[in-house]
């Protein structure tokens, strides 16, 4: 085996690794009830699995793109983000404070002079 097979090999094998947890995810936003998200992923584990051992580098790069265009077509409209994440709700809901405006934390260490 070259070393450009293996780096090849190597790739295919974390695209298909980010699509699966990227699909995994997005399963969340799809189900409803947790036995229901169990299920889905089950099913998207099987997809996976039935090609764990194709070994034509250009048919695993046919299968990515494939899996790929699919996972977009499929993708959830409104995905779930947590709060605090950039998108979330709770994301830079304090403003800045604006120019001039000074915060002293002191904590009782004020002069009482």
């Amino acid at each position: 085996m070259s070393v450009a097979y293996l780096a090849r090999r190597a790739a295919q094998k974390q695209k298909v690794r980010l699509l699966y947890r990227r699909a995994l995810k997005d399963t969340l936003n799809w189900a409803v009830h947790r036995h229901l998200f169990y299920e889905d992923a089950d099913e998207l584990r099987k997809k996976f699995e039935a090609n764990k051992d194709v070994e034509d580098l250009d048919t695993i790069d046919r299968m990515i793109a494939t899996g790929e265009a699919t996972y977009d077509k499929w993708r959830h409209p409104d995905p779930y983000i947590v709060p605090w994440a950039p998108g979330g709700t709770k994301f830079c809901r304090n403003p800045v404070p604006p120019a001039g405006i000074e915060i002293v934390y002191d904590y009782g260490r004020e002069d009482n002079g």
